[in-house]
């Protein structure tokens, strides 16, 4: 039976500018191509979990403009539920939108304006009918601990980097939101981009996988085709270093593809890459 993951996050409309290289400060560089993707890390966690196999329900918010639906059109093809996605309607009010820039090694700088996204309230959240809770920091804090609250298995994304005071059953990060957030995990997965990731409970290494090598083209919704794939790998019973390799194929194959959500695999491109 597939899991049934909630994910309580951002949704957003990517603007992305592929360039040879990225600006210095102060400096401008043309010549760019230009793309509008459905994205925000909460949206890209779902239309991932979604590919995977899961049934997947989405919480979130978006305002009345002319955004919003082309911003939740990803989910919508992936098959995700979006009945518990909030609109609000207010003056000067925006569906949450990110500036990327990718040059032409994958690298890639990205600014949020996150709109709609910071109105998600602990009273939007109902997510106790899930085998599995996903959620990120691009939402506030009180709508993560809600989510934790009701979680059976709470998994935390702790990016953008800050410090929240709660224990996830999972949490996942980089090198640098794991300097801001410690061990605070039962499990707590960090990535390691081309080293792959490592697994540690209780402070010591349990778990190790490196990815498939691949070219990387975008790097935008790696870490959003880890988190989601390990979390579902979880749950559907395979062991931790299974789990880990999966996850880290995952990111390699977004890795490798251009664009947030059109970039992240299937079940079965992941099998294949891993035979």
């Amino acid at each position: 039976m597939a899991p049934k993951i909630a994910v309580v996050g951002s949704v957003n409309l990517d603007l992305v500018a592929r360039t040879e290289r990225l600006p210095r400060p102060g400096e401008t560089v043309t010549g760019a191509s230009f793309d509008r993707v459905p994205g925000g890390k909460g949206a890209n966690q779902a239309v991932a979990a979604a590919r995977l196999g899961a049934e997947v329900r989405f919480v979130g918010m978006v305002a009345v403009d002319d955004l919003a639906d082309e911003a939740l059109a990803g989910l919508e093809e992936a098959g995700v539920d979006t009945e518990s996605v909030g609109w609000i309607s207010e003056p000067a009010m925006h569906t949450g939108v990110a500036l990327i820039f990718v040059d032409g090694l994958g690298e890639n700088e990205i600014v949020v304006a996150p709109g709609a996204n910071a109105y998600l309230s602990p009273t939007d959240i109902d997510v106790a009918d899930a085998d599995a809770v996903i959620a990120q920091l691009e939402i506030p804090d009180d709508a993560v601990y809600a989510a934790a609250q009701q979680a059976r298995f709470f998994c935390l994304n702790a990016a953008p980097a800050r410090a929240v005071d709660l224990e996830p059953d999972l949490l996942v990060v980089n090198r640098l939101e794991h300097e801001v957030s410690g061990n605070r995990g039962k499990l707590v997965a960090v990535t390691l981009g081309a080293e792959g990731a490592v697994l540690l409970e209780d402070g010591k290494e349990v778990a190790r996988a490196e990815p498939p090598s691949v070219r990387v083209v975008d790097g935008t919704a790696a870490g959003d085709a880890f988190t989601s794939c390990l979390v579902v790998s979880l749950m559907e019973g395979r062991d931790r270093e299974e789990s880990l390799r999966r996850a880290c194929a995952a990111g390699a194959l977004a890795a490798s593809r251009k664009g947030a959500q059109p970039s992240l695999p299937t079940a079965a491109e992941i099998d294949e890459i891993l035979t």
